[in-house]
């Protein structure tokens, strides 16, 4: 998916959005009764993939307390692909299909949950579903389309976030998050055995976020000459920067661009680590549980760095940082000076340490 349709459903929201949810909430007064347990829960999550594994723990949960209840899925083209992994998951709609937000939204559910953080057409859509409990973040004016308005604060790991939204349901949740939390079977790619293996994932949703090609490049080298192959992951838009970075390494591979979102989550399954920058291939590389160094800058690192007890992060904490909010970063004026103050030999450091720390166990 290109980073233009993205941004252009952001601006559609933020210019529709506002006057969307005043409409609804003047003129589409409802009053419906429920049903529970449910028989019907629509969980909504637009966005990316990042946001999506976070939510797999609570998707877990709910489906666990109602284990005869049918779930279905909105999500987007770009963020789906985690969700086809998932057996007990219903259907899977996309938002960014005409076609399937009608179909989704023409099913009489008994439950939505609108796990998007602050844009507002995912509350219109909820709302316009008409099931009598909707739940979901009350960030903004959106709040007025819930049933059950949940509090949003940024320093909350984003996992526990997503929980807080069963509360209504459910009662209060004990936080305890099993990894890996996205189990890949029948692995179809199989990384040679017998070998030492690290990921690494050079992109970023944003310029501010990305580390310098030239710097994972110099990275690759030093693995290699220590013993150890790179295997470089990504998107379409990653490719050429992949290929930089190991050009010239014999039996390194570079799968950015050519394998699915399911089957780069296999390809982490059989690394040691993930070096990366704060993403959402960070997030799935926790989820089926390889560790990470991770380059932190803009993003909040209490919200969204992993809590998994082994994975490094490193982030320089310059007075201007964090400066995301909402998923918007606004352009910087120091040439990303967050990311750039990295330098390779702390990497170096972190890696080593990491490695040492995996072989220990």
């Amino acid at each position: 998916m290109s980073w233009g349709h993205i941004y252009g459903l952001k601006k559609l929201d933020s210019f529709f959005g506002p006057l969307a949810v005043k409409l609804c909430a003047i003129f589409g007064k409802q009053d419906l009764k429920s049903r529970f347990p449910p028989q019907k829960i629509l969980v909504i999550r637009p966005g990316g993939i990042g946001d999506a594994v976070l939510l797999l723990p609570a998707l877990n949960v709910l489906h666990n307390y109602f284990s005869q209840t049918e779930i279905y899925i909105l999500a987007e083209r770009r963020n789906a692909g985690i969700f086809e992994g998932i057996s007990y998951l219903k259907k899977v709609f996309l938002y960014d299909r005409n076609l399937e937000l009608f179909l989704a939204m023409k099913k009489k559910y008994d439950l939505v949950i609108d796990t998007e953080q602050w844009h507002r057409l995912s509350a219109v859509v909820a709302y316009l579903t008409r099931a009598p409990l909707r739940i979901g973040f009350s960030t903004n004016e959106r709040t007025r389309l819930f049933t059950h308005p949940i509090s949003y604060s940024h320093k909350d790991y984003e996992i526990f976030s997503f929980l807080r939204l069963l509360e209504p349901i459910m009662g209060k949740i004990e936080i305890n998050i099993k990894r890996p939390f996205f189990s890949i079977k029948n692995s179809s790619i199989k990384l040679e055995k017998d070998t030492q293996w690290v990921a690494i994932f050079p992109g970023a949703s944003i310029e501010e976020r990305k580390w310098s090609k030239e710097r994972f490049r110099e990275i690759a080298r030093w693995l290699n000459k220590n013993g150890i192959k790179v295997v470089v992951v990504g998107g379409k838009q990653d490719k050429k920067t992949a290929d930089y970075i190991i050009e010239g390494l014999k039996g390194h591979i570079n799968r950015a661009g050519k394998v699915s979102i399911l089957e780069t989550a296999q390809i982490l399954s059989q690394t040691k680590l993930l070096l990366t920058t704060d993403s959402g291939i960070m997030h799935l590389s926790i989820a089926v549980g390889t560790p990470v160094v991770a380059l932190f800058g803009p993003g909040i690192e209490e919200k969204w760095a992993p809590r998994d007890g082994k994975s490094i992060i490193i982030n320089k904490h310059l007075p201007c940082s964090p400066c995301t909010r909402f998923g918007y970063t606004p352009p910087c004026p120091y040439d990303a000076r967050c990311m750039q103050e990295i330098s390779v030999n702390e990497v170096k450091e972190a890696i080593n340490a990491l490695l040492a720390k995996i072989n220990a166990d």
